[in-house]
């Protein structure tokens, strides 16, 4: 069994969810905890590459069966060389996205059944499932032009459209409705350090003494 506690940011782009994934770490560790920052997809040598896949050049490249097998694949292999072992040494793991949005994109946006990603889930990752799921939410149209104001190349997903967006939005919804004792819906609307605050109220209800 694990040692360490798995905390995942999850919701549409331009949430604010690195930066509250950097400003958690921050924090916990200088309180003494050793903490790991990744982010999927990636966060593993392999997981990097199928990451470069995926978030670069145009968006109809994939469809969404395809898209789903890629992040499982990236999925598995940031688990097994970074994850797990990082949780088995006790550390508080925090990720920028993880499962959640393979439901939300491959599944509520591009019409992948709930039950096909699920039996993927099943089959390579097994049941573990993180210790604790913030899902930052803000309308699309505010999460769109915050992500453009970024720039660089991962913009493929940012570039398919409204439509596509709205319907991420409600997938990450769905989730938080269904699992209402791991995820927390954040507002995202709000300003960084009260996003912060809130977050880590609920961070501090699962985090075991610092040894």
């Amino acid at each position: 069994m694990a040692k360490g506690i798995f905390i995942t940011l999850e919701g549409g782009e331009g949430g604010g969810k690195s930066s509250q994934a950097r400003m958690l770490g921050d924090v916990l560790t200088s309180r003494g905890y050793n903490v790991l920052l990744t982010r999927e997809p990636g966060g593993s040598t392999g997981a990097e590459a199928i990451r470069r896949l995926l978030v670069e050049g145009p968006g109809g490249k994939w469809d969404g069966i395809t898209e789903a097998l890629l992040h499982t694949a990236a999925r598995r292999d940031h688990l097994v060389n970074v994850v797990w072992p990082a949780l088995d040494a006790g550390k508080i793991v925090i990720s920028d996205r993880f499962s959640d949005s393979t439901l939300a994109y491959q599944g509520s946006a591009y019409g992948v059944a709930k039950q096909v990603l699920l039996d993927l889930y099943k089959a390579a990752i097994g049941d573990f499932k993180p210790t604790i799921t913030f899902i930052l939410d803000l309308p699309v149209d505010a999460g769109l032009a915050r992500a453009a104001s970024r720039g660089g190349k991962e913009t493929r997903y940012e570039s398919m459209g409204e439509e596509f967006h709205i319907k991420v939005r409600q997938g990450f919804l769905d989730i938080a409705k269904d699992e209402p004792g791991r995820c927390k819906l954040v507002d995202a609307t709000k300003d960084l350090e009260t996003i912060h605050r809130a977050i880590l109220a609920d961070v501090d209800k699962v985090l075991p003494p610092v040894k």
